[in-house]
């Protein structure tokens, strides 16, 4: 059997570009957890992210195909504050339901339908609805996306879609397609 180190998995080989837009994403995360520009904490997350950087390379070889644009730079800083505005809406709307004397809620799974072609940008968009308290993702097939909503609004995949995906997908579609 030949030997495909050099390949992905599905014979295209991988880009070194997707694989610096990788690194330099995961370096980035490390330096903003840490705090810190120390030089051990810089070399750590250096050799750390470069470390994961491999491993996802190797094993998956072209999932990774970001590409680093001004226009997609802008879409995830505006994706970030859209995330951000969207947690602490669920996080407040939460707080009402843990403090109010009676739990009117609705709990259910709803079907919604993303626009999102590639599976790292579904992956980032259920990663996103996960995170906001209230829901939680099922499962992803294709373009479909089954979430349990602890107060369903509504049914219909459209609506639903509009009101769970919306805020995200605009951006997120920007910048993985």
């Amino acid at each position: 059997m030949a030997s495909d180190r050099g390949t992905a998995h599905n014979g295209v080989a991988p880009s070194p570009f997707g694989s610096i837009s990788l690194w330099l994403l995961l370096f980035a995360l490390w330096l903003i957890m840490n705090a810190s520009i120390e030089l051990p904490v810089v070399l750590t997350g250096a050799v750390i992210a470069l470390v994961i950087d491999w491993i996802f390379m190797c094993r998956s070889g072209t999932w990774w195909q970001v590409i680093l644009t001004p226009k997609s730079v802008v879409h995830f800083i505006a994706y970030t504050g859209v995330f951000f505005v969207e947690l602490v809406k669920a996080n407040l709307n939460m707080l009402r339901y843990v403090y109010s004397p009676r739990i009117d809620i609705h709990p259910g799974i709803v079907k919604i339908n993303t626009g999102l072609k590639s599976p790292i940008g579904r992956l980032a968009l259920a990663n996103s609805i996960a995170l906001t308290p209230g829901s939680l993702v099922m499962d992803i097939q294709g373009d479909v996306i089954f979430i349990h909503w602890l107060d369903v609004k509504t049914v219909d995949p459209g609506l639903a879609t509009e009101m769970i995906a919306a805020p995200f997908e605009k951006h997120l579609g920007a910048v993985f397609g």
